[in-house]
């Protein structure tokens, strides 16, 4: 029915890919010293980005040549599924309980997270149940409520691993959704209104989590436990000045600095590059996003353009807010950088998700 106008939109595959070669390039740069300690091998975490991202290059294209209406058709089956496998995770015994969290399925090598899933096909189910309501949506009981019940069972489930960022991540994007659609701005601000009340609720009802929100106040109140991680990805960041210390000279990564090669990458980027090479990343993501909403202002239809802003807002609000609190600018909520960041199972869903995007954009409007 529908036959594809173009090829893929190569613009955005080279910012995927430069976002990648850095990534890769930062991944080694920032784990060669805890790797050769814990493993004996400088190259390990190197080595498995470059499979990762390998492995997720071939997903990505991969999915880009399945129309985009496949997704359409088989939304409430993928939405189901990740559900059953945001349940599985909770459940103590079978899944895998890491850092005072349960995030994981699997065993061995072959583990992922299931909310990285769930991000993906929630974007599915809500573009296909918002192009279905169509103007209804700006009824609060027949369009809003039903879209906001689904949000919230998805929201609840992560929320149990716990996982806050990405629950956030998902409610951000959701709410770009539904302006995207069409709800009424008053709902909208109402929704805005008791999302902030709902999580300060979770912040406050959580010793660790509100310790976060302290510790973003006045990080030096405790230097050398809540405070640690912030302040040393702030001296990473003083570190760098304006061209950095040289790419693989990174002092913090000499195990001063937490969760250097996933979370808190950016850091040290941003001592090995500078303000240059930050402000480079930002601009490459500021890329992604420029090109993700023109195609998805360019879609054939409702459901694609929905679909193509809900992944493009989904990648871009997760590294905003990644960025936002590696720089201090948010309290810690735990989340990857995207593309960038160590980490098999997000990068490879990641990519995957980049693939429906580029699948919308063969059939963009030329």
């Amino acid at each position: 029915m529908h036959e594809p106008r173009r090829e893929l939109d190569y613009t955005l595959v080279t910012v995927v890919a430069l976002l990648l070669g850095i990534g890769i390039v930062m991944v080694y740069s920032s784990s060669s010293a805890v790797a050769q300690v814990d493993y004996q091998n400088p190259y390990y975490f190197l080595q498995r980005q470059a499979l990762f991202a390998l492995v997720g290059m071939g997903v990505m294209l991969l999915i880009s040549r399945i129309p985009p209406w496949f997704w359409q058709q088989h939304a409430r089956t993928i939405m189901l599924a990740a559900l059953v496998l945001l349940v599985l995770v909770i459940i103590p015994g079978v899944g895998i309980y890491r850092l005072g969290a349960r995030r994981w399925l699997g065993a061995g090598p072959l583990q992922f997270q299931p909310s990285e899933v769930a991000k993906f096909a929630f974007v599915i189910f809500l573009s296909t149940y918002l192009d279905r309501t169509g103007r209804e949506i700006s009824s609060f009981w027949r369009g809003l409520f039903p879209a906001l019940m689904a949000l919230g069972l998805v929201f609840g489930l992560i929320m149990m691993e716990p996982d806050l960022g990405t629950s956030l991540t998902l409610g951000g994007t959701a709410f770009l959704m539904l302006f995207s659609a069409g709800a009424q701005l008053g709902h909208l601000a109402m929704l805005a209104g008791l999302g902030a009340v709902g999580v300060f609720i979770l912040a406050r009802i959580d010793p660790e989590r509100w310790s976060r929100i302290t510790t973003y106040l006045n990080p030096w109140s405790d230097p050398t436990d809540s405070g640690y991680q912030i302040i040393q990805a702030l001296l990473a960041f003083g570190s760098g000045g304006l061209f950095g210390v040289g790419l693989g000279r990174s002092r913090q990564k000499w195990f001063y600095l937490p969760e250097r090669h996933t979370d808190m990458i950016f850091a040290v980027l941003g001592e090995e590059m500078g303000f240059i090479g930050a402000v480079l990343v930002l601009l490459l993501f500021a890329a992604f996003a420029w090109r993700g909403y023109r195609i998805a202002i360019q879609a054939p239809d409702r459901f694609t353009s929905l679909l193509a802003a809900g992944v493009t807002s989904l990648i871009t609000l997760q590294a905003a807010m990644n960025i936002a609190v590696v720089t201090a600018s948010i309290p810690s909520t735990g989340i990857p950088l995207p593309l960038l960041s160590y980490g098999g199972s997000s990068l490879i869903i990641t990519l995957a998700g980049v693939g429906i995007l580029l699948g919308v954009s063969r059939y963009s409007r030329i």
